[in-house]
C-alpha cells in the first residue's frame, strides 16, 4: 500500500514557520538525549566514583528507563490535554535539574535520585515532539518528520560519545555534567519565547476531560486499535539492542571483553550513531512512499541485528575481529530508525486527539525492553564472572517474543488502515455543503 498523495481533510500547511517551531521542539529533544546518554560514556567513571559493581551500575540506567517507560502513557495523556508547550517546559526543568544533581551527587543514592528525575523530564520530550509534528505538518509527512526528529536525537547521542567523553577525561566529572546542564537553560528560553502548539486556524477540537473516566477512555480506545499494539511491539523488538549497547554496556563490552582502548571503543559507539542517522533518512523516505515496506523493514532489521549480535558473541577466540565489531555497530545503527516505524503504525490508527496517548503506548515498548535487558545483562555478568557471551544472549529472548507479536498483529492492522484510507478519501471528495 503506497502512501496517499491526496491531502487529508484538516491537514496543516507545513512550510518554513512549521519547520521553525518544530525545530525548537527538536532542540529540546536533542538536549534531552545528550543528558540521557551521557552515562553511556561515563559508565566506567561512575563505577569508580561511586564504588559499585555491574548490577549497581546498571541500576542507574534501569531506574532512568523505568521512570521513562512508566511515564509514557501519563505523558501522552498530558500532551493530549495540556498541549506540547506546557509539557515540554515541565520536561526541560526536570531533566536540567536532574543533570545538575547528577554532577553534584556525593553518593550513589543521590546520583540514583538525580537520574530518576532526569528520566522523568526526558520522558516528556519525544512524544511532545511527535505531537508537534502532527499539528504543524501534513499527515503524509509523518514518517519522514518522525525519522528526522529521531536523527536529531541521535545527534545528541553523538555529542555524548564525542564531546562528553572528552570533557570527562579533560575537566572531570563535576565540571562536565554541571556545564552540560546549561544547555537545558538555553532550550528552556527558546521554547518559552517562540514555541506554539499549533498554527492559526488549526486549533484542535475541544475534548471532554472528565477526570479518571477520560483517562480510561483514552487509554482503552488507543489500546483497542491493533495499529497501536503493533506499533508498541515493533518499538519493543527493534530499539533495545542498540539502546542497551549505547546507554551502558557497549563501552564495558568493547573495553573489558574485546580488549579495545577507550578511544577505539568510543569511535565504535560513534559509528552506531552515524549509522543510525544515515539509515533513518533512508527508512523515512522509503516508508513515506511505500507504507507496505514497514513490516519488512522492521523484521529485516531485527533479523540482521540478531545474526550479527550472535556472530560477535560466539566468535571463537578471546576477541572478535575489528571488521566484525564494525559490522555489529553499523547494523545496530538501524535499530533506532526501525523503532520509529512503530509510530507509523499508531499514527494512522488514532485520531488527533489521541495521538499523544497512542504515541506514549508505542514509546513505552522499546524502553521496557531496554530496561529489562539492562537488568538481565548486569545480573548475568555478576553471576557468571563477567561472561559477556552469556549475558548478551538475553537479547534473543525478547527479540523472539516481539517477533511473535508482530506477526500476529500485522494483518489486522493493514486491514484497518485500508478501511480508514477509503473513508478519508470519500470525506475529502464529498464535502457537505
Amino acid at each position: 500500500m503506497s502512501a496517499p498523495a491526496l491531502a487529508l481533510p484538516g491537514d496543516p500547511p507545513g512550510g518554513r514557520r512549521a519547520a521553525g517551531v518544530w525545530g525548537i521542539g527538536v532542540a529540546v529533544y536533542f538536549v534531552a538525549v545528550i543528558f540521557r546518554t551521557s552515562l553511556g560514556v561515563a559508565g566506567l567513571d561512575a563505577a569508580d566514583r561511586f564504588d559499585v559493581n555491574a548490577s549497581a551500575l546498571s541500576t542507574f540506567s534501569i531506574l532512568q528507563l523505568l521512570v521513562y517507560a512508566g511515564m509514557q502513557i501519563p505523558v501522552g495523556l498530558m500532551v493530549d490535554r495540556l498541549g506540547t508547550k506546557k509539557v515540554l517546559t515541565i520536561g526541560v526543568v526536570l531533566f536540567t535539574v536532574g543533570q545538575l544533581g547528577f554532577a553534584l551527587s556525593p553518593s550513589y543514592g543521590m546520583a540514583l535520585a538525580s537520574r530518576a528525575l532526569l528520566g522523568c523530564g526526558d520522558a516528556m520530550t519525544f512524544i511532545s515532539v511527535l505531537r508537534l509534528g502532527t499539528r504543524w505538518f501534513p499527515a503524509r509527512r509523518g514518517p519522514l518528520i518522525g525519522q528526522v526528529a529521531a536523527l536529531f536525537g541521535m545527534a545528541g547521542n553523538l555529542v555524548s560519545t564525542i564531546v562528553i567523553a572528552r570533557m570527562l577525561h579533560g575537566i572531570g566529572w563535576t565540571a562536565t555534567f554541571a556545564g552540560s546542564a546549561g544547555a537545558g537553560l538555553v532550550v528552556l528560553v527558546l521554547l518559552t519565547l517562540f514555541l506554539k502548539d499549533h498554527p492559526e486556524g488549526h486549533e484542535p477540537p475541544p475534548a471532554e476531560h472528565a477526570g479518571s473516566a477520560f483517562v480510561r477512555k483514552q487509554i482503552a480506545q488507543s489500546w483497542r486499535e491493533p495499529g497501536t499494539r503493533l506499533g508498541m511491539w515493533v518499538h519493543f523488538t527493534t530499539q533495545f539492542p542498540a539502546m542497551v549497547f549505547l546507554l551502558l554496556w557497549g563501552m564495558p563490552f568493547l573495553v573489558e571483553a574485546q580488549g579495545l582502548s577507550r578511544e577505539t571503543a568510543g569511535e565504535l559507539l560513534t559509528l552506531v550513531v552515524l549509522s543510525n542517522m544515515m539509515v533513518g533518512l533512508v527508512y523515512g523516505q522509503i516508508i513515506a512512499r511505500h507504507h507496505a515496506a514497514r513490516v519488512p523493514l522492521a523484521l529485516g532489521t531485527v533479523g540482521a541485528t540478531a545474526l550479527v549480535w550472535a556472530t560477535t558473541i560466539v566468535y571463537p577466540g578471546d576477541h572478535a575481529p575489528m571488521w566484525l565489531l564494525i559490522t555489529l555497530c553499523t547494523v545496530l545503527g538501524a535499530c533506532g530508525p526501525a523503532s520509529m516505524i512503530g509510530f507509523d503504525f499508531a499514527r494512522p490508527a488514532n485520531p488527533p486527539e489521541r495521538q499523544g496517548t497512542a504515541s506514549g503506548i508505542v514509546n513505552m515498548g522499546g524502553f521496557v525492553a531496554s530496561m529489562t535487558t539492562l537488568l538481565a545483562v548486569g545480573v548475568l555478568l555478576d553471576a557468571t564472572g563477567d561472561n559477556y557471551r552469556i549475558a548478551f544472549s538475553s537479547v534473543f529472548v525478547l527479540e523472539a517474543a516481539g517477533i511473535a507479536q508482530i506477526l500476529r498483529l500485522r494483518a489486522r492492522t493493514v486491514r484497518r488502515e485500508r478501511e480508514r484510507l477509503v473513508a478519508s478519501r470519500v470525506e475529502a471528495v464529498h464535502v457537505p455543503a
